[in-house]
């Protein structure tokens, strides 16, 4: 049964940095694309950024140049560097696994794990 676990997250105030962590089971890992998503309160859950197996990288707008995904398949984990944290960035981040290349749309990912709460401070 696949299964997707994230960790890292918690409360920081705007400028810091955190690290996500997303662990892997049940899947082929070094096969898929991974993403990161994230929803605000009130708002659609929206993409943030993907890896491909290959190790093509996607990021929304709103995050390019601040955070940097990566994996690890000898560990089957996807990570989310996030530096120069700003109050925006508050939501629930939840790391997913495609078979999709170049997967930026949720449809596109049909595993999820549990998500991490990210808080950002003024």
């Amino acid at each position: 049964q696949a299964q997707l676990v994230e960790s890292g997250g918690g409360l920081v105030q705007a400028g810091d940095s955190l690290r996500l962590s997303c662990a892997a089971s049940g899947v082929s890992f070094s096969s898929v694309t991974m993403g990161w998503f994230r929803q605000a309160p009130g708002k659609e859950r929206e993409f943030v950024a993907s890896l491909s197996r290959s190790y093509f990288e996607r990021y929304a707008d709103s995050v390019r140049d601040r955070f940097t995904i990566s994996r690890n398949n000898a560990k089957n984990t996807v990570y989310l560097q996030m530096n120069s944290l700003k109050p925006e960035d508050t939501a629930v981040y939840y790391c997913a696994a495609s078979n999709q290349p170049l997967s930026i749309q949720r449809r596109e990912y049909d595993t999820w794990g549990q998500g991490t709460q990210v808080t950002v401070s003024n």
